[in-house]
């Protein structure tokens, strides 16, 4: 077996670097783990000690408890686990979305890249491509059939079809991940349009992004208290979950209801869309 086949592996933890006794993004309990970014997916609780950049930190702690023991890394900083020195890269999915570099004392450099993206995003540091011998990458949309329009062609849909809905009397809900898409999202709405509101799960997230340094247009929290606001002319940015839900239903507007649109890599599938 090579050298480098041994570096990082699968166990019972997800991805294990053994000579570093730490897993990466564990899906059960570890004792170190490694965070590329913040989604359920990849920070899970109930680990002994996590390594995440600062950014990553905040919001786990946000989302798993302030009593998480997180040590913090900026980006490009180094540090040492057994025989590996292990430094965090920006991975631009989220914010404090990183990739994890690998470089051990002996043997091929690895780079396990979690989540991300090459298109520049305001809300998160832009992807760096790193040198290294293995890559071990997520490859969520990796069939043909997903192939993206411009970002400037998105959002000047989303902001022709906000407008569209206001001049008709009818409620925007967009729906996103509360965390990413959903400030994604909001930082690209034209707020001349018309007021906009978020759900507490992505204002709680936003919070988190603005103490780091990211700007959005003025927006309220959607709720009984600013419905009257939002209804007819407004829009809604929250997590899919609320759809078939009572908490949705006191922004439509009686003049002309509501309309909501899914923003997701999965709406390029045809199934998807229909649903």
């Amino acid at each position: 077996m090579c050298a480098h086949e041994d570096l990082v592996a699968v166990d019972d933890t997800g991805l294990r670097c053994a000579l570093g006794g730490f897993s990466i993004d564990p899906w059960s309990p570890a004792e170190l783990a490694v965070i590329t970014h913040a989604h359920a997916d990849h920070a899970r609780p109930g680990c002994g000690r996590y390594l995440a950049t600062p950014e990553t930190a905040s919001i786990m702690r946000t989302r798993l408890g302030d009593d998480i023991d997180v040590d913090m890394i900026e980006y490009g900083q180094r540090i040492r686990f057994g025989t590996v020195s292990v430094s965090l890269h920006p991975a631009g999915h989220v914010l404090g979305s990183a990739q994890v570099l690998l470089e051990p004392d002996a043997g091929p450099t690895w780079c396990v890249t979690g989540d991300y993206k090459t298109e520049p995003d305001p809300t998160c540091r832009a992807f760096e491509v790193q040198r290294c011998d293995v890559l071990v990458t997520e490859s969520t949309f990796g069939l043909p059939v997903f192939r993206w329009e411009p970002d400037e062609a998105v959002v000047r849909s989303i902001n022709e079809w906000r407008a569209a809905n206001a001049r008709a009397g009818r409620t925007s809900v967009l729906l996103g991940y509360s965390l990413g898409k959903a400030q994604r999202v909001l930082a690209a709405l034209d707020p001349t349009i018309g007021p906009i509101g978020v759900h507490g799960a992505v204002r709680k997230v936003c919070a988190v992004y603005e103490r780091h340094g990211v700007s959005f247009p003025g927006f309220v929290h959607a709720n009984a208290e600013t419905a009257g606001t939002l209804r007819g002319v407004g829009t809604i940015v929250a997590p899919p979950s609320v759809l078939g839900g009572t908490w949705l239903r006191r922004f439509a507007s009686e003049r002309g209801g509501m309309r909501t649109a899914m923003v997701s890599g999965w709406m390029a599938i045809r199934g998807r869309r229909r649903w």
